[in-house]
């Protein structure tokens, strides 16, 4: 396996835990984080590691420095697989994509990114896979493969047709132009930009608000939306149904709280927040 540290001998991965949240922060900033096999194979585990840790109930993705991600390391997964057994890059690349895509999109935690700084190309995978995102203002976002002819691969384009308007993605992909934060929150791609200063901030209220649902409901309510996109209304009907009664069998103590204290004791109201879960409902 390839070492899972940088030349001055830093984890290409660094995880803090604070209060209910893991900051994972991608942590190559000479190369503006970008994603190089050694990354890609600590961050699969890294998502191990975290699905099960009582110290994580929401996961926030990050860079050091002045990046978010500059997307995949050119020299390692270019210049220096030329000539080798198309395996050995096939290899590279799964590992990539599963940590990207595979295991993120569908992640047992709720999912925050922090953009905060450069995001180009291959970034827009874990971006998107993310089930939220927060950028800084000042944020940098390209889609500059086109200037060095290649396209936007590795699920790139998918993900940035899941998220942006037909014009914009193409616009973008086309032109190889950068935008800011504001421009991606306006077209969608992020939640909501805000002044760097402010970001590790608001990110942190969004993680708080997320940290009082019920991790099993919100995992659900995630997948259900995500899952059913792209089916029909039968197929979907089919689906919604099923997996609330599964719900009910996994987390039934859950919806008969939420409704006791709705209906009977009247102690809050759905639409200004959540109920209150007893100590022992984690």
């Amino acid at each position: 396996m390839a070492s899972t540290t940088t030349k001055n001998g830093k984890e290409v991965v660094r995880i803090e835990f604070d209060k209910g949240v893991a900051w994972v922060t991608l942590n190559r900033p000479e190369k503006r984080n970008a994603m190089n096999p050694a990354l890609n194979s600590r961050m699969l585990e890294v998502l191990d590691e975290l699905e099960g840790d009582d110290r994580c109930g929401v996961l926030v993705l990050t860079g050091e420095g002045d990046a978010f991600s500059a997307g995949m390391d050119l020299k390692e997964y270019f210049r220096e697989m030329e000539g080798k057994p198309r395996v050995v890059t096939q290899r590279a690349r799964r590992a990539a994509y599963e940590w990207q895509w595979r295991r993120l999109r569908y992640y047992e935690k709720p999912t925050i990114a922090m953009v905060n700084g450069w995001c180009f190309g291959g970034a827009f995978t874990p971006l998107v896979s993310c089930d939220l995102a927060i950028a800084a203002e000042e944020a940098q976002f390209g889609l500059s493969e086109i200037n060095w002819g290649i396209i936007p691969a590795g699920n790139v384009s998918r993900a940035v047709a899941e998220t942006l308007r037909h014009r914009d993605a193409l616009y973008y992909i086309m032109t190889g132009l950068t935008f800011d934060g504001c421009k991606a929150a306006e077209m969608g791609l992020v939640n909501e930009a805000v002044p760097r200063t402010r970001l590790r901030q608001r990110t942190r209220e969004l993680a708080d608000l997320l940290l009082q649902k019920n991790p099993a409901v919100l995992k659900a309510a995630k997948d259900a939306f995500k899952r059913t996109r792209d089916l029909s209304w039968e197929a979907s009907e089919d689906y919604l149904t099923s997996k609330q009664e599964q719900l009910w069998l996994i987390e039934g103590q859950a919806r008969q709280e939420g409704m006791k204290q709705f209906l009977d004791d009247k102690s809050f109201r759905p639409g200004l927040g959540p109920y209150k879960r007893p100590p022992n409902n984690k």
